[in-house]
């Protein structure tokens, strides 16, 4: 990687299925996303608040509990370079660090794992909104806008896989404003197949 991933956290995802709304140029199925806005996340905890864990045992005992076919679980790694910017726009929305979670974990500037290194999937566009986290894929036409005016498109999962795209992709739809009222920051994330890494060292199925 060409820049400090810093850890956001684990999640346990099913690959989503592009609808209606998203844009044509997506695949029709194999989504990979951090997003609920486009792909299911099983709970980290009891009462469904918060999707993220802390580390991967505790995804992976999560992901087996749910006894559902098609979970992964996903490493998510933040710039080092984007992580005050994702705070400040994370603090305006009542998310401060020491509230823990993502915020938490940035704020310490925990490393992503080298041992998460196996299985990067690619770089999703993304940006926090009150609670959650959108993508450049649940906002109808963005991905058409992003790939007009740089060039730069979707993989077969809906990621970036070059990093420097990835990053003038988001800058690009940063300034654009597109995002508005959403997101008005945007930034690429890093996912890591964490389960890939260890089954299939650094294949991409």
């Amino acid at each position: 990687m060409d820049t400090d991933q810093l850890l956001a956290g684990y999640l346990v995802v099913a690959r989503g299925v592009r609808t209606d709304w998203q844009d044509v140029g997506l695949p029709s199925a194999g989504l990979i996303s951090m997003s609920d806005c486009v792909v299911d996340l099983v709970p980290a905890n009891r009462d469904g608040w918060d999707d993220w864990f802390d580390d991967p045992v505790s995804a992976e005992r999560s992901r087996t509990r749910a006894g559902r076919s098609g979970l992964h679980v996903l490493a998510v790694g933040i710039a080092a370079t984007d992580a005050p910017a994702v705070l400040r726009e994370m603090a305006d929305a009542g998310h401060h660090p020491d509230m823990g979670g993502v915020a938490g974990r940035l704020a310490r500037r925990e490393a992503l794992p080298g041992a998460c290194s196996g299985g990067p999937r690619g770089f999703e566009l993304v940006g926090f909104d009150t609670g959650g986290w959108h993508t450049w894929t649940c906002l109808g036409g963005l991905v058409d806008d992003v790939r007009q005016a740089t060039g730069v498109r979707p993989d077969r999962w809906g990621l970036i896989q070059d990093e420097q795209e990835a990053r003038r992709a988001a800058a690009w739809l940063t300034a654009s404003g597109l995002g508005d009222p959403k997101v008005f920051l945007w930034v690429p994330a890093l996912l890591v197949d964490v389960g890939a890494a260890h089954r299939h060292g650094n294949s991409m199925p």
